[in-house]
């Protein structure tokens, strides 16, 4: 099991989340009403962004909720990529958003309006603080889940957005500058599309069963096939059932004068596996005479004949 450093326990990390979305349901009602009498686009932008926590929030608690559901018949391989799929959605989300306060900030550069810059900086300094508790309450538990840490980097970049909010109620009140006030504005949308468009990636890349960034797929196959009495390896699968657990599917070919110890080759090519991280193998065993032929390395082709004599090998 990986390290308890800084895991938090699943009641108190329930109790966080619930505390986060309250605050930031809060703060999105008293930044929209500012915003309106304020005149600020930016921190109807902030206010957005930040009812997007909430969501963000509330889909990461439930998927926290369903991820901690055994594994059943219908779901084999158990329910925590539920927490992968609520951060794509939010992730999604905040890419729209992104879009959305582009087209609005520009909107407003090319037809400017009058902004109370008091008001403004008022309540940006109200919704930084109320971000910083948000981050605080989810930072340990956004270490172990891509989930939580979406809804983390939601209120990192609400925070960020929040103190140039505030930067731009000062120019408008010192300088008059209420063209700063769309140009926060476009700057709170490039950091959110930048870092969203960052983050989806290793999601997606988890969601179409690709094999983990951190593996040398190469390096896993050759050791594979320097385990005595392997004569080869093919049909190779390497993917990520969740975030904490890789996974290899393999056809490995057991050399002819080898197939009285089987069960000791495939053993050593469990530990070999084991040794790269991955904690589920399926190893189906061929005895050479037998083996598929033309089978490619990785993947499979299609109608692929099946091999012979399975077994099947889970490393704990």
């Amino acid at each position: 099991m990986a390290g308890h450093h800084h895991h938090v326990d699943p009641g108190a990390g329930d109790r966080r989340i619930v505390a986060a979305v309250g605050v930031n349901l809060l703060l999105t009602v008293a930044q929209i009403v500012g915003g309106i009498f304020s005149g600020s686009l930016a921190l109807i932008a902030d206010a957005i962004h930040n009812l997007s926590d909430a969501l963000a929030l509330v889909i990461a608690f439930g998927a926290r909720k369903i991820a901690r559901r055994p594994a059943d018949k219908a779901m084999t391989f158990g329910y925590a990529r539920a927490e992968v799929v609520a951060a794509l959605i939010n992730y999604t989300t905040l890419i729209v958003i992104g879009i959305w306060l582009v087209y609005e900030g520009i909107a407003r550069l090319i037809t400017p309006a009058g902004v109370d810059g008091w008001l403004v900086i008022w309540i940006a300094a109200l919704a930084l603080v109320i971000d910083l508790v948000t981050a605080a309450l989810t930072f340990a538990m956004s270490k172990d889940s891509m989930n939580i840490r979406a809804a983390f980097l939601h209120n990192v970049s609400d925070a960020l957005g929040s103190v140039g909010v505030i930067v731009a109620g000062v120019l408008i009140l010192t300088f008059g500058w209420t063209w700063v006030d769309p140009v926060v504005t476009l700057a709170i949308a490039g950091y959110i599309l930048w870092q969203s468009l960052t983050e989806i990636g290793p999601v997606i890349r988890l969601l179409m069963l690709g094999s983990p960034v951190e593996a040398d797929a190469d390096a896993i196959v050759a050791d594979m096939r320097a385990v005595d009495g392997v004569a080869d390896v093919h049909h190779v699968h390497l993917w990520m059932i969740d975030e904490a657990r890789n996974a290899v599917d393999a056809h490995v070919v057991v050399a002819e004068g080898d197939w009285n110890r089987a069960d000791a080759v495939k053993d050593a090519v469990r530990a070999a596996l084991s040794g790269h991280g991955v904690s589920h193998a399926t190893l189906e065993i061929e005895c050479s005479r037998h083996a598929c032929r033309d089978q490619q390395l990785f993947g499979s082709k299609p109608a692929a004949r099946a091999g012979h004599g399975a077994v099947h090998a889970h490393v704990h």
